[in-house]
Protein backbone atom coordinates (compact mmCIF):
# COMPACT_ATOMS: atom_id res chain seq x y z
CA UNK A 1 0.00 0.00 0.00
CA UNK A 2 1.52 3.32 -1.06
CA UNK A 3 1.53 6.36 1.23
CA UNK A 4 -1.38 7.93 -0.67
CA UNK A 5 -3.34 4.67 -0.67
CA UNK A 6 -2.73 4.35 3.07
CA UNK A 7 -4.08 7.83 3.81
CA UNK A 8 -7.14 7.26 1.63
CA UNK A 9 -7.91 3.89 3.19
CA UNK A 10 -7.29 5.28 6.69
CA UNK A 11 -9.88 8.01 6.12
CA UNK A 12 -12.44 5.35 5.21
CA UNK A 13 -11.55 3.04 8.10
CA UNK A 14 -11.72 5.59 10.92
CA UNK A 15 -15.23 6.60 9.89
CA UNK A 16 -16.24 3.43 11.72
CA UNK A 17 -17.12 3.87 15.38
CA UNK A 18 -15.47 1.06 17.30
CA UNK A 19 -17.16 -0.15 20.50
CA UNK A 20 -15.51 1.46 23.52
CA UNK A 21 -13.52 -0.78 25.90
CA UNK A 22 -15.62 -2.05 28.78
CA UNK A 23 -18.93 -1.20 27.12
CA UNK A 24 -20.10 -4.76 26.50
CA UNK A 25 -18.62 -5.26 23.03
CA UNK A 26 -14.89 -5.21 23.71
CA UNK A 27 -14.34 -8.61 22.09
CA UNK A 28 -15.84 -7.16 18.91
CA UNK A 29 -13.48 -4.18 19.21
CA UNK A 30 -10.49 -6.51 19.45
CA UNK A 31 -11.65 -8.57 16.49
CA UNK A 32 -12.07 -5.48 14.31
CA UNK A 33 -8.58 -4.27 15.25
CA UNK A 34 -7.11 -7.67 14.43
CA UNK A 35 -8.82 -7.75 11.05
CA UNK A 36 -7.48 -4.30 10.17
CA UNK A 37 -4.02 -5.54 11.12
CA UNK A 38 -4.62 -8.54 8.90
CA UNK A 39 -5.33 -6.13 6.04
CA UNK A 40 -2.31 -3.88 6.63
CA UNK A 41 -0.21 -3.20 9.72
CA UNK A 42 0.59 0.44 8.92
CA UNK A 43 -3.14 1.03 8.55
CA UNK A 44 -3.78 -0.71 11.87
CA UNK A 45 -1.10 1.26 13.69
CA UNK A 46 -2.64 4.60 12.71
CA UNK A 47 -6.25 3.51 13.13
CA UNK A 48 -5.71 1.86 16.53
CA UNK A 49 -4.10 5.04 17.88
CA UNK A 50 -7.03 7.13 16.67
CA UNK A 51 -9.57 4.85 18.30
CA UNK A 52 -7.49 4.70 21.49
CA UNK A 53 -7.60 8.49 21.66
CA UNK A 54 -11.37 8.45 21.17
CA UNK A 55 -11.70 5.95 24.03
CA UNK A 56 -9.42 7.99 26.33
CA UNK A 57 -11.43 11.15 25.70
CA UNK A 58 -14.68 9.28 26.34
CA UNK A 59 -13.32 7.95 29.64
CA UNK A 60 -12.47 11.54 30.60
CA UNK A 61 -16.04 12.64 29.80
CA UNK A 62 -15.00 14.42 26.60
CA UNK A 63 -15.67 13.94 22.92
CA UNK A 64 -13.24 13.79 20.04
CA UNK A 65 -13.50 16.66 17.59
CA UNK A 66 -15.55 15.49 14.59
CA UNK A 67 -13.79 14.71 11.32
CA UNK A 68 -10.39 14.85 12.99
CA UNK A 69 -7.75 12.12 12.94
CA UNK A 70 -6.13 11.59 16.34
CA UNK A 71 -2.90 10.09 17.64
CA UNK A 72 -1.68 9.16 21.12
CA UNK A 73 1.94 10.13 21.73
CA UNK A 74 2.84 8.64 25.09
CA UNK A 75 6.34 7.25 24.59
CA UNK A 76 8.83 8.53 27.15
CA UNK A 77 12.63 8.53 26.91
CA UNK A 78 14.74 9.38 30.00
CA UNK A 79 15.99 12.94 29.73
CA UNK A 80 13.55 13.82 26.95
CA UNK A 81 10.23 14.67 28.59
CA UNK A 82 7.81 17.42 27.66
CA UNK A 83 7.59 20.33 30.12
CA UNK A 84 4.25 21.91 30.91
CA UNK A 85 4.10 25.43 32.34
CA UNK A 86 1.24 27.69 33.33
CA UNK A 87 1.38 31.08 31.63
CA UNK A 88 -0.83 34.14 31.56
CA UNK A 89 -3.12 32.90 28.79
CA UNK A 90 -3.29 29.24 29.84
CA UNK A 91 -0.62 26.59 29.30
CA UNK A 92 2.64 26.19 27.44
CA UNK A 93 4.53 23.04 26.45
CA UNK A 94 8.11 22.63 25.29
CA UNK A 95 10.46 19.75 24.60
CA UNK A 96 11.01 16.80 22.30
CA UNK A 97 9.12 13.50 22.16
CA UNK A 98 10.24 10.41 20.18
CA UNK A 99 8.22 7.60 18.56
CA UNK A 100 5.35 9.78 17.38
CA UNK A 101 3.34 8.06 14.64
CA UNK A 102 1.36 10.05 12.11
CA UNK A 103 3.52 13.17 11.88
CA UNK A 104 2.05 15.28 9.11
CA UNK A 105 -0.94 12.92 8.90
CA UNK A 106 -2.94 13.40 12.10
CA UNK A 107 -4.88 16.52 13.02
CA UNK A 108 -4.82 16.27 16.80
CA UNK A 109 -2.88 14.28 19.41
CA UNK A 110 -3.15 13.28 23.04
CA UNK A 111 0.30 13.89 24.46
CA UNK A 112 1.90 12.89 27.76
CA UNK A 113 4.00 15.51 29.54
CA UNK A 114 6.50 14.62 32.26
CA UNK A 115 7.34 17.88 34.05
CA UNK A 116 6.49 19.08 36.60
CA UNK A 117 4.21 16.03 36.90
CA UNK A 118 2.64 13.38 34.69
CA UNK A 119 -0.22 14.89 32.72
CA UNK A 120 -2.10 14.32 29.49
CA UNK A 121 -2.89 17.19 27.12
CA UNK A 122 -4.76 17.49 23.85
CA UNK A 123 -2.90 19.32 21.09
CA UNK A 124 -4.22 20.66 17.79
CA UNK A 125 -1.26 19.82 15.58
CA UNK A 126 -2.55 21.34 12.35
CA UNK A 127 -3.16 24.79 13.83
CA UNK A 128 0.19 25.08 15.61
CA UNK A 129 2.76 24.09 13.01
CA UNK A 130 4.76 27.29 13.56
CA UNK A 131 5.63 26.13 17.10
CA UNK A 132 6.36 22.53 16.08
CA UNK A 133 9.32 20.81 14.42
CA UNK A 134 8.78 17.38 12.86
CA UNK A 135 11.78 15.08 12.45
CA UNK A 136 11.23 12.03 10.24
CA UNK A 137 14.96 11.50 9.66
CA UNK A 138 15.34 9.67 12.98
CA UNK A 139 13.32 6.75 11.54
CA UNK A 140 15.93 4.54 9.82
CA UNK A 141 13.94 1.45 8.85
CA UNK A 142 11.56 0.98 5.93
CA UNK A 143 9.13 -0.79 8.27
CA UNK A 144 6.21 1.56 8.99
CA UNK A 145 7.82 4.22 6.77
CA UNK A 146 4.40 5.30 5.48
CA UNK A 147 3.08 5.92 8.99
CA UNK A 148 5.46 8.90 9.17
CA UNK A 149 6.85 8.03 12.58
CA UNK A 150 9.54 10.22 14.09
CA UNK A 151 10.23 12.81 16.75
CA UNK A 152 8.32 16.02 17.44
CA UNK A 153 9.62 19.13 19.19
CA UNK A 154 7.36 21.76 20.74
CA UNK A 155 8.71 25.30 20.94
CA UNK A 156 6.78 27.06 23.73
CA UNK A 157 3.47 25.96 22.24
CA UNK A 158 0.53 27.80 23.79
CA UNK A 159 -2.49 25.74 24.86
CA UNK A 160 -5.82 26.63 26.42
CA UNK A 161 -6.35 25.59 30.05
CA UNK A 162 -9.00 23.07 29.02
CA UNK A 163 -6.38 21.17 27.01
CA UNK A 164 -5.50 19.27 30.20
CA UNK A 165 -7.18 15.87 30.40
CA UNK A 166 -7.71 14.39 33.85
CA UNK A 167 -5.75 14.95 37.03
CA UNK A 168 -2.01 14.26 37.51
CA UNK A 169 -1.20 10.59 36.81
CA UNK A 170 -4.77 9.96 35.61
CA UNK A 171 -3.64 8.63 32.25
CA UNK A 172 -1.58 5.77 33.71
CA UNK A 173 -3.64 4.95 36.80
CA UNK A 174 -7.01 4.27 35.16
CA UNK A 175 -8.21 0.78 34.26
CA UNK A 176 -8.77 2.04 30.72
CA UNK A 177 -5.03 2.39 30.20
CA UNK A 178 -4.70 -1.37 30.50
CA UNK A 179 -7.84 -2.07 28.48
CA UNK A 180 -6.30 0.08 25.75
CA UNK A 181 -3.03 -1.87 25.97
CA UNK A 182 -4.86 -4.91 24.62
CA UNK A 183 -5.67 -3.04 21.39
CA UNK A 184 -2.18 -3.07 19.87
CA UNK A 185 -1.87 -6.76 20.83
CA UNK A 186 -4.98 -7.47 18.75
CA UNK A 187 -3.28 -5.66 15.85
CA UNK A 188 -0.16 -7.81 16.34
CA UNK A 189 -2.33 -10.91 16.08
CA UNK A 190 -3.94 -9.71 12.86
CA UNK A 191 -0.62 -8.71 11.36
CA UNK A 192 0.81 -12.17 11.95
CA UNK A 193 -2.41 -13.74 10.65
CA UNK A 194 -1.68 -12.05 7.33
CA UNK A 195 1.42 -14.24 7.02
CA UNK A 196 -0.78 -17.29 7.55
CA UNK A 197 -2.92 -16.05 4.64
CA UNK A 198 0.18 -16.07 2.40
CA UNK A 199 1.07 -19.55 3.64
CA UNK A 200 -2.40 -20.91 2.93
CA UNK A 201 -2.17 -19.66 -0.66
CA UNK A 202 1.25 -21.26 -1.17
CA UNK A 203 1.50 -24.47 -3.19
CA UNK A 204 4.27 -25.93 -1.02
CA UNK A 205 3.02 -29.11 0.59
CA UNK A 206 6.07 -31.06 1.76
CA UNK A 207 5.78 -32.55 5.27
CA UNK A 208 7.98 -29.95 6.96
CA UNK A 209 6.12 -27.03 5.43
CA UNK A 210 2.77 -28.55 6.40
CA UNK A 211 3.96 -29.05 9.97
CA UNK A 212 4.92 -25.38 10.21
CA UNK A 213 1.62 -24.41 8.57
CA UNK A 214 -0.32 -26.38 11.18
CA UNK A 215 1.57 -24.72 14.01
CA UNK A 216 1.00 -21.28 12.50
CA UNK A 217 -2.72 -21.94 12.20
CA UNK A 218 -2.86 -23.03 15.85
CA UNK A 219 -1.01 -19.91 17.00
CA UNK A 220 -3.24 -17.55 15.01
CA UNK A 221 -6.34 -19.28 16.38
CA UNK A 222 -4.87 -18.94 19.87
CA UNK A 223 -4.13 -15.23 19.48
CA UNK A 224 -7.63 -14.47 18.22
CA UNK A 225 -9.20 -16.59 20.98
CA UNK A 226 -7.07 -14.83 23.58
CA UNK A 227 -8.14 -11.39 22.31
CA UNK A 228 -11.79 -12.43 22.45
CA UNK A 229 -11.50 -13.84 25.96
CA UNK A 230 -9.71 -10.70 27.15
CA UNK A 231 -12.51 -8.57 25.72
CA UNK A 232 -15.14 -10.62 27.55
CA UNK A 233 -13.21 -10.30 30.82
CA UNK A 234 -12.88 -6.53 30.39
CA UNK A 235 -16.64 -6.21 29.97
CA UNK A 236 -17.25 -8.32 33.07
CA UNK A 237 -15.13 -6.04 35.33
CA UNK A 238 -14.33 -2.79 33.49
CA UNK A 239 -13.30 -0.85 36.63
CA UNK A 240 -10.95 -3.40 38.21
CA UNK A 241 -7.55 -1.78 37.57
CA UNK A 242 -5.39 -4.54 39.03
CA UNK A 243 -7.17 -7.26 37.07
CA UNK A 244 -6.91 -5.08 33.97
CA UNK A 245 -3.14 -4.72 34.38
CA UNK A 246 -2.60 -8.44 34.99
CA UNK A 247 -4.75 -9.27 31.97
CA UNK A 248 -3.06 -6.78 29.63
CA UNK A 249 0.45 -7.87 30.58
CA UNK A 250 -0.53 -11.52 30.16
CA UNK A 251 -2.25 -10.97 26.81
CA UNK A 252 0.61 -8.92 25.40
CA UNK A 253 3.19 -11.49 26.53
CA UNK A 254 1.30 -14.44 25.06
CA UNK A 255 0.54 -12.77 21.73
CA UNK A 256 4.16 -11.64 21.51
CA UNK A 257 5.29 -15.22 22.15
CA UNK A 258 2.88 -16.83 19.69
CA UNK A 259 3.42 -14.09 17.12
CA UNK A 260 7.21 -14.32 17.31
CA UNK A 261 7.04 -18.12 17.03
CA UNK A 262 4.90 -17.71 13.91
CA UNK A 263 7.43 -15.35 12.33
CA UNK A 264 10.16 -17.90 12.96
CA UNK A 265 8.13 -20.76 11.51
CA UNK A 266 7.14 -18.71 8.47
CA UNK A 267 10.76 -17.99 7.59
CA UNK A 268 11.81 -21.60 8.15
CA UNK A 269 8.93 -22.93 6.06
CA UNK A 270 9.01 -20.54 3.09
CA UNK A 271 12.63 -19.41 3.00
CA UNK A 272 14.01 -16.12 1.71
CA UNK A 273 11.74 -15.62 -1.30
CA UNK A 274 8.68 -14.01 0.38
CA UNK A 275 10.96 -12.01 2.70
CA UNK A 276 13.02 -10.54 -0.13
CA UNK A 277 11.03 -10.65 -3.36
CA UNK A 278 7.41 -10.22 -2.26
CA UNK A 279 7.07 -6.59 -1.21
CA UNK A 280 3.80 -6.90 0.73
CA UNK A 281 4.87 -10.01 2.65
CA UNK A 282 8.36 -8.71 3.35
CA UNK A 283 6.92 -5.46 4.71
CA UNK A 284 4.38 -7.32 6.86
CA UNK A 285 7.07 -9.60 8.29
CA UNK A 286 9.29 -6.67 9.27
CA UNK A 287 6.44 -4.56 10.63
CA UNK A 288 4.97 -7.40 12.69
CA UNK A 289 8.32 -8.02 14.38
CA UNK A 290 8.86 -4.33 15.06
CA UNK A 291 5.29 -3.69 16.25
CA UNK A 292 5.52 -6.53 18.78
CA UNK A 293 8.53 -4.82 20.33
CA UNK A 294 6.04 -2.52 21.98
CA UNK A 295 5.87 -5.43 24.37
CA UNK A 296 8.47 -4.68 27.02
CA UNK A 297 9.47 -8.31 27.42
CA UNK A 298 11.06 -9.23 30.72
CA UNK A 299 10.30 -5.80 32.21
CA UNK A 300 6.60 -6.49 31.79
CA UNK A 301 6.98 -10.03 33.08
CA UNK A 302 8.72 -8.77 36.22
CA UNK A 303 5.87 -6.33 36.77
CA UNK A 304 3.38 -9.17 36.26
CA UNK A 305 5.25 -11.30 38.78
CA UNK A 306 5.07 -8.55 41.41
CA UNK A 307 1.35 -8.08 40.78
CA UNK A 308 0.42 -11.73 41.24
CA UNK A 309 2.55 -12.10 44.38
Amino acid sequence: MTADELKSRLADVVRQKLPLPGGGRTAERHHLLAEIGREDLSLAKLAEAHWDAVAILAEAGRSAEPNMLYAVWASETPGHVIRLERVANGLQISGRKPFCTGLGIVDRALLTVGLPDQRLVEVDVRKNLEQITLDLEVWKTEAFRNTQTGAITFHDLQLASDSLIGEPDWYLQRAGFWHGACGPAACWAGGVAGLLDFALASKRDDPHTLAHLGAMQASVWGMYALSKHAGDEIDAAPLDSKAAQIRALSVRHLIDEMGTATLQRFARAYGPYPLSMNEETSSRYQEAGLYMRQSHGERDLECLGHLIR
